[in-house]
């Protein structure tokens, strides 16, 4: 697709600074924001979404070098086929145009350090059957475990219900409808996982996708475990075309109804006026109006960066400042020519394992330095993914390269320009490329020799080009005092605010797209509730 065909430009509307002349505006186009945007606008609203960034997407846009696209969040999706509600909200919300490929009868397989695959498959009864093979002894805790991930994840629709209360009913809704999932966010991962089985290998099979939501057993909620391993029971999927589509056909949507994406749009604050938000000024000075402002930048960054000085210092403002954020991570960028997949690579996402001990969060990378191997590599290969992929007579495609990294490391960095960081970064960015690509020649030796182009990407370039706190990958960490929080809802005590996103729902695509259905219905409760009854009256 031309660039002249993309649903976004750097131009403001003409009369944004009008009050009627949107009905909503929406700030960040990652997923969060991108889906209420597009659900607003399919209930008839005129909707403009600002994003800071040259490209529109958050975390699902894609970039180019000569001969090669990457996407930058976009790995495996779950629950996107119209047997779910997600799927067909997805569906409905971009008209059908958003098309997926599954990732095949595996979509992640892992490798531990003395040798031990297990490979995570597209059916619950292959998954059973593959642990058990595994874990000939431990049918029990594989029944229970396995039990537990359903049982968890379904008490999750009422602790979603109870987020999009008003302030003065919160309380009474907390104690009903989301106490069955209080129970779950209350627990931590590692306590559950250890009360089923003394293994400590099945321990670490059990909690081996922590990656995928950026928190290790012994701090995140087991709900968060129990909904991400739901969420692949049968299987993972991948954006035909590339994860670029999902920005372009969710913020087409948008266009369609009148409404408009603006990049290089960088809000400085929040507009409030009579007790109410009532717009966006830019970093550039120019300002737009709505009756309706829904941010999808996250909570915590709303609260520190983007509201007037007396409004920060609320009560709500400084507790979601407290709440800590996800990991940060670095990627290594690969083009290929020749015959991947004879060497190797597989659509199937591979996570090699340094260790059993899920317990280690993160690379120890210091600005003097790297400390010992990553203790897990994540490969994934998005060319093999898409079946709209031209390798042409090259045979070009792609992989990625992702582990987890300290941020302070790289917080010293995060305000310098792009690309003038400085002697010291480039020297420790240096050292992490060669590094990386020396761990990935180890577990992937067929693949090294055809790797003809390789990018090192930080968490200062995340932090530039994202811009989420401390560079998380995933917002705010999903530990329990994160769902313990009372101020973390969709709807804001500022009056015509309002959150969209994963801070308000649960971390990844989906839970950001559900984040961004939350903060839709915060904002028009009755009419996107009855929106979102009538796709999951078709499940039934």
């Amino acid at each position: 697709m031309s660039r002249d065909a993309l649903p976004w430009s750097k131009h403001l509307p003409d009369g944004s600074e009008r009050t009627d002349a949107f009905d909503a505006i929406v700030i960040g186009s990652g997923m969060g924001g991108m889906t209420a945007a597009a659900l607003l606008a399919k209930l008839g609203q005129r909707v403009l979404v600002v994003e800071q960034h040259y490209v529109a997407g958050g975390f699902t846009h894609a970039f180019r070098r000569p001969g090669y696209e990457w996407d930058v969040g976009v790995h495996a999706v779950g629950e996107v086929t119209e047997h779910t509600l997600t799927g067909r909200l997805l569906s409905k919300l971009t008209d059908g145009r958003l098309q997926w490929a599954s990732l095949g009868e595996s979509y992640d397989e892992f490798t531990y350090p003395d040798g031990m695959r297990i490979a995570f498959p597209d059916s619950p009864a292959q998954f059973r059957e593959n642990l058990i093979d595994a874990f000939p002894r431990e049918q029990k805790a594989i029944d229970e475990y396995l039990h537990l991930v359903r049982a968890v994840s379904k008490t999750m629709r009422g602790y979603y219900l109870s987020r999009l209360a008003p302030r003065v009913a919160a309380p009474v809704l907390d104690r009903t409808l989301a106490k069955p999932a209080q129970r779950w966010l209350e627990m931590r991962t590692k306590d559950v996982v250890d009360g089923l089985t003394d293994d400590p290998r099945l321990r670490a099979v059990f909690t081996a996708q922590w990656g995928y939501y950026g928190s290790v057993p012994s701090r995140s909620s087991f709900a968060m475990q129990a909904l991400v391993v739901k969420h692949f029971l049968h299987g993972a999927y991948y954006p035909v075309g590339g994860s670029k589509r999902i920005a372009v056909e969710l913020l087409q949507t948008v266009a369609n109804a009148g409404g408009w994406t603006t990049i290089r749009a960088d809000v400085d604050q929040i507009l409030v006026e009579g007790g109410r938000a009532a717009g966006v000024r830019l970093k550039d000075g120019r300002e737009a109006r709505a009756k309706k402002v829904v941010s999808a930048v996250g909570v915590r960054s709303t609260a520190e960066h983007l509201l007037p000085p007396e409004i920060a210092k609320d009560a709500w403002a400084t507790s979601v400042s407290t709440l800590e954020p996800s990991p940060a991570h670095v990627c290594l960028y690969l083009g290929f020519e020749g015959d991947v997949a004879a060497a190797g690579a597989t659509a199937a996402n591979q996570w090699f394992y340094e260790t059993y001990d899920m317990e280690v969060p993160a690379w120890d990378v210091r600005a003097d330095g790297v400390r010992g191997e990553a203790p897990c590599l994540y490969c994934s290969f998005p060319s093999l993914k898409d079946p709209e992929h031209d390798a042409g007579p090259e045979r070009r495609h792609t992989g990625e390269v992702v582990t987890f990294v300290p941020w302070e490391t790289f917080a010293p960095f995060k305000d310098a320009r792009w690309h003038k960081r400085g002697d010291a970064y480039e020297a420790l960015k240096t050292e992490l490329h060669d590094k990386l690509l020396e761990h990935f020649g180890k577990r992937m030796p067929g693949l090294a020799p055809l790797v003809k182009y390789a990018e090192l990407s930080t968490p200062a370039s995340t932090h530039h080009f994202v811009r989420p706190t401390h560079g998380a990958i995933y917002g705010l960490e999903p530990t329990p005092t994160r769902f313990r929080n009372a101020w973390l809802r969709p709807r804001a005590p500022l009056s015509g605010l309002f959150f969209a996103g994963s801070e308000v729902a649960t971390v990844g695509v989906i839970g950001a797209m559900m984040g961004g259905v939350l903060g839709a219905a915060a904002a028009e409760p009755l009419r996107v509730v009855d929106y979102v009854r009538k796709m999951s009256d078709r499940q039934r």
